[in-house]
């Protein structure tokens, strides 16, 4: 069965976004980016991939799942596909395919369920934090990028989730001088699904 990974950067007040959906708090640069381009190529959008001269594998992840305000982000710049390297799903109960290389589901639960079901390599949950908070209980793996600043307020890591305790364990852990923190995390055997 493939995994769900919830990939994702965050302050240390758990806010993947400002109150504006804008992420520029979060670093760019730093010794941590080398592990984010090697390891991570997948969840590169394709012009960042190109501007940096390298391919992503697909060994990672070769499917990404995005709620539409993440996915709206590409589109205010003009970019109607912004992962071409991977099947790109875009939560949304209202909005319409904006590209034939774009599937809108308005039930993300079903189609994690039945992409789980299918071959293939990992799949990516880019955010947003709604739609992080409707799959909570089907995400396998954290990769935590959390980053040296706290913003107070903003789109919370899993916005709407209800209480439940969710247990992972944790697998990775590495700080950079950059004061970023990479946490990975498994959900416990026998938890969720």
């Amino acid at each position: 069965m493939r995994e769900l990974t919830y990939y994702v950067a965050t302050s240390l007040d758990g806010f993947i976004a400002a109150p504006d959906g804008t992420w520029s708090a979060f670093l760019d640069e730093g010794d941590h980016m080398d592990v984010l381009v090697d390891e991570f190529a997948d969840t590169l959008p394709g012009h960042v991939q190109s501007a940096l001269g390298i391919r992503s594998s697909g060994m990672l992840f070769d499917t990404v799942i995005m709620g539409w305000t993440t996915y709206s982000a590409a589109l205010d710049v003009g970019i109607v596909s912004p992962y071409p390297h991977l099947r790109q799903f875009v939560a949304s109960r209202h909005r319409q395919t904006v590209s034939p290389d774009v599937t809108v589901t308005a039930d993300p639960v079903a189609t994690v369920r039945e992409l789980r079901e299918e071959d293939g390599a990992g799949i990516w949950l880019a955010g947003g934090g709604a739609l992080a908070g409707d799959l909570v209980d089907r995400i396998d793996r954290l990769v935590l990028k959390i980053n040296p600043v706290v913003l107070g307020d903003g789109v919370r890591l899993f916005a709407g989730a209800r209480y439940v305790d969710r247990p992972f364990e944790r697998t990775r852990l590495r700080a950079f001088d950059s004061g970023v923190v990479i946490a990975e995390y498994t959900r416990r055997a026998g938890v969720g699904s």
